[in-house]
């Protein structure tokens, strides 16, 4: 299977919504010892960063949905830009639900080796998810 066909499938298992299935897609396509730099909660790292991400993600927004815009592949890495969207229905950064649907964009790269996920490294538009949430006066 391709680097591009490994981050859709992993895609499709996120966009399911369900955690368990992500869970199980993550052991699949993601490296115990993925090295992951984005915004994640502090004390943990690797794979199980990764499944903390999503379900704190699930549960401020059950409806999270992310579009993969575009994808690049070359070597061993692979771009995905995307555009997020959920409605805010749980806690998120300290915010009460407040009922609003977000979308934001964000730009990932992924490096691979063996057929999994080695390396992630992350941009995210935090800054119009919190300003959609009215968390932001800017």
């Amino acid at each position: 299977m391709s680097n591009t066909a490994t981050l859709n499938r992993f895609h499709a298992a996120v966009n399911g919504h369900d955690p368990g299935t992500i869970a199980k897609a993550i052991d699949e396509f993601v490296a115990p010892d993925v090295d992951f730099h984005a915004p994640v909660p502090m004390g943990l790292t690797g794979a199980e960063a990764l499944k903390r991400v999503w379900e704190v993600l699930l549960r401020a927004y059950p409806d999270i949905h992310v579009a993969l815009e575009e994808t690049i592949a070359q070597g061993d890495k692979v771009v995905a830009r995307n555009t997020v969207t959920g409605t805010h229905r749980g806690e998120y950064q300290g915010l009460a639900p407040t009922g609003r649907t977000v979308t934001y964009n964000e730009i990932f790269i992924f490096r691979f080796a063996d057929g999994r996920i080695t390396e992630i490294r992350g941009v995210v538009d935090v800054l119009a998810q919190l300003r959609q949430l009215g968390a932001s006066p800017v």
